[in-house]
């Protein structure tokens, strides 16, 4: 094991993160993700039509990422 290895495995990490594949990802930008499918999926469904289901799964995924961003970095 090498020494860059050691300092990675001891570094603590934060308590609002998940480790995806072994990166570390905030909690919000995975949240802003699974809603963003959910909300496209629910569309889709209703709508039957792709356009609406896409533009909503966005927005309402910008919304969360860009808000859980601001709120995490305010934290801070």
């Amino acid at each position: 094991m090498t020494t860059a290895e050691q300092f990675q495995a001891a570094a603590p990490r934060p308590a609002s993160t998940l480790s995806i594949a072994g990166v570390d990802w905030p909690t919000y930008k995975v949240v802003a993700l699974i809603v963003g499918f959910l909300t496209f999926a629910v569309v889709v469904l209703v709508t039957a039509h792709m356009t609406p289901a896409v533009l909503s799964a966005a927005a309402m995924a910008t919304l969360i990422w860009a808000g859980g961003g601001l709120l995490h970095s305010l934290r801070r």
